[in-house]
C-alpha cells in the first residue's frame, strides 16, 4: 500500500501546486478585466485579444481548479444519503462513486475531446475575432483537465482503500491521509 499512498501524494502535490497557479489565475483575470474596462472607456480602445485572455483564463481556473477543489473536499456533493451514513459507509460511497461514475466519465471526456483539440493544433486554430489569440492551447485544456480530475480520482481512491484497511485516517476537511 505504501507505494500507491505514495502515487497519491504525487498527485496531491501536482494538483496542490496547479491549485496555487489558479488562485493567482483568478486576481490575474481580475486585473485583466478591470484594465480591459478602464481602457475600453477611458481611452475607448479595446482588444480583443485581452477579452479573449480572460475567458482563457477563467478556462484554464474551471477546468484546473475542478482537481484541486476534489483534492480538498470542497466539491459539491448531494449528501441527503451521505451524512446518514458512518465513516466507513462515506468512505464506500466515495469509492464507489469515484471509482464508477467519476473516473470513466472524466476519461471518456478526455478521450472525446481529444480530437478536438488535435483539429485545432494541426490547422493551427486562431480566433475569428481581429487581435484575437490561438484557440488549440486552450482547447488543450479540456482534455488535460479531465485527466488531471481522473488522476485526482485515483489519488482519492487509493487514500480511501487505505482509510478502509485501518492504515491512515482521512482529515475530513482537506482530504489529506494522517498516519
Amino acid at each position: 500500500m505504501r507505494p500507491l499512498l505514495a502515487l497519491s501524494e504525487a498527485i496531491d502535490a501536482l494538483n496542490e501546486k496547479i491549485g496555487y497557479i489558479c488562485n493567482f489565475l483568478v486576481l490575474a483575470a481580475c486585473v485583466v478585466s478591470a484594465a480591459n474596462a478602464m481602457v475600453r472607456y477611458a481611452f475607448g480602445y479595446s482588444s480583443n485579444g485581452w477579452l479573449e485572455l480572460q475567458w482563457y483564463m477563467f478556462a484554464f481556473l474551471v477546468m484546473f481548479g475542478a482537481s484541486y477543489t476534489f483534492k480538498r473536499n470542497e466539491h459539491v456533493r448531494v449528501e441527503i444519503f451521505y451524512l446518514f451514513l458512518s465513516e466507513r459507509g462515506q468512505l464506500w460511497l466515495d469509492m464507489i462513486g469515484t471509482l464508477f461514475f467519476l473516473i470513466p466519465a472524466c476519461l471518456l471526456l478526455a478521450y472525446l475531446s481529444w480530437p478536438f483539440f488535435m483539429q485545432a493544433y494541426a490547422v493551427g486554430e486562431m480566433s475569428g475575432n481581429a487581435g484575437g489569440l490561438l484557440r488549440w492551447p486552450i482547447k488543450f485544456v479540456i482534455p488535460s483537465g479531465f485527466v488531471l480530475l481522473a488522476l485526482q480520482g485515483v489519488s482519492e481512491v487509493i487514500k480511501r482503500i487505505a482509510a478502509l484497511r485501518g492504515e491512515v485516517t482521512i482529515d475530513a476537511k482537506y482530504e489529506r491521509p494522517t498516519q
